[in-house]
C-alpha cells in the first residue's frame, strides 16, 4: 500500500492500492473459445477482453454502442489490433442488449459464444473481485472504490474481513439503481447480501465522463485517472473534510486504472480505464461505457 500524505487528511490515513479490476472480473469468466461482450467506443472492458483473447488464443467479438465511425478511435483500433471483431448496435437496440431477443440475434450472427455483460459485471466477476481484500497487506478500516456497474464493489464487500466496510462512489448521474444492482450481484454470486457496504451518489460531477474545473484541478494535482478514480478520491477527501470519518481511520482507496494509451495497454499490463470523453446527457446510464438510459432487468 502507498500512503497518500496530505495535510487536508488531518489524522485520517489514506492508502492507495493499485489493482486491475478488469482482470479480476475476467478471471472466472474466461475459458470459452469465443467470447462476445458489449461496450462504448472508449470501453476499457472491450480492450481488456480483446487483450485477453490475443494473450490466451480465444476469439473475441465486441458489440459497440452506436454507429461505426471511421477511422477507428485509438481504443477500438487497439481492440481490433488484438484480433477482436467489432460489430455495432444502434442505441435503441443497445438498450435492450440484455434481452433474450437481442442476444438470440447475436448468437445467430456469431454462432456459439459466451456472452459477457457490459463492464463484465456478473456473478463470476464478483467472485474475482472478492479476492482483492485478502491480498491487501496492512490494517485498514474502510475500503473505497469507484462504481460503474457495481461488480467491483459487490465483490470487495463480499471479501472483506469482519468489522470492515466498503464505500463505492458512483461515477454516474442518477445512479440510485446501484444499491439494487450490487445486492443482485452478491445474491447471484453467493446467495446472500452483505450489510457492510454503501454507494455514495454525490460525486458524479455531472455524469459519466463529465468533469468540472474543481475536479480537473484535483485530478491534475494527484495525477489520477479522471473518469473513475479521480471522482472516488475526491469524494474521500471531501468526506474527510466533512468529518465523516473518525480521527485515525485508515482508508484504502482502490486505484482501478491509469490514464490510458495504446502504448501501455498491452497483454500482461493493466488495461486501464478509458479517457474522459463526452457522452450524451442522461439521468441513468446503462453502466461503465454508456450514456443511454438503463433498462431494468
Amino acid at each position: 500500500m502507498e500512503e497518500l500524505v496530505d495535510p487536508a487528511l488531518d489524522s485520517v490515513r489514506v492508502f492507495l492500492v493499485r489493482d486491475d479490476n478488469k482482470a479480476r472480473k475476467l478471471k472466472y469468466n474466461l475459458g470459452h473459445p469465443r467470447v462476445l461482450t458489449f461496450g462504448g467506443a472508449y470501453s476499457g472492458h472491450i480492450r481488456a477482453v480483446a487483450a485477453a483473447g490475443r494473450r490466451d488464443g480465444f476469439a473475441t467479438i465486441g458489440v459497440i454502442r452506436g454507429e461505426e465511425t471511421l477511422p477507428l478511435n485509438p481504443s477500438l483500433a487497439y481492440a481490433e489490433s488484438c484480433g477482436m471483431r467489432l460489430t455495432y448496435l444502434d442505441r435503441g437496440t443497445y438498450r435492450r442488449k440484455h434481452t433474450p431477443e437481442v442476444q438470440a440475434t447475436l448468437r445467430e450472427q456469431w454462432g456459439d459464444v459466451a456472452i459477457l455483460p457490459e463492464g463484465g459485471s456478473n456473478a463470476a466477476a464478483v467472485r474475482g473481485c472478492a479476492e482483492l481484500p485478502g491480498e491487501i497487506g496492512g490494517d485498514y478500516d474502510v475500503i473505497c472504490c469507484a462504481v460503474g456497474t457495481g461488480g467491483t464493489l459487490a465483490g470487495i464487500a463480499a471479501g472483506l474481513p469482519e468489522g470492515r466496510r466498503a464505500i463505492g462512489f458512483a461515477v454516474l448521474k442518477g445512479a440510485g439503481f446501484l444499491d439494487d444492482e450490487v445486492a443482485r450481484l452478491q445474491r447471484e454470486a453467493y446467495g446472500r447480501v452483505w450489510p457492510n457496504w454503501s454507494v455514495n451518489l454525490d460525486y458524479h460531477f455531472g455524469g459519466y465522463a463529465r468533469s468540472t474545473p474543481v475536479l480537473d484541478d484535483f485530478i491534475a494535482k494527484y495525477r489520477v485517472e479522471g473518469v473513475y478514480v479521480g471522482k472516488m478520491l475526491y469524494g474521500v477527501f471531501d468526506l474527510v473534510r466533512q468529518g465523516a470519518f473518525q480521527p485515525g481511520t485508515r482508508i484504502v482507496a482502490v486505484v482501478t486504472g491509469e490514464p490510458w494509451s495504446s502504448a501501455t495497454d498491452q497483454p500482461g499490463t493493466p488495461a486501464a480505464d478509458q479517457p474522459s470523453t463526452p457522452v450524451q446527457e442522461c439521468g441513468a446510464p446503462t453502466g461503465l461505457d454508456s450514456g443511454d438510459p438503463r433498462c431494468r432487468r
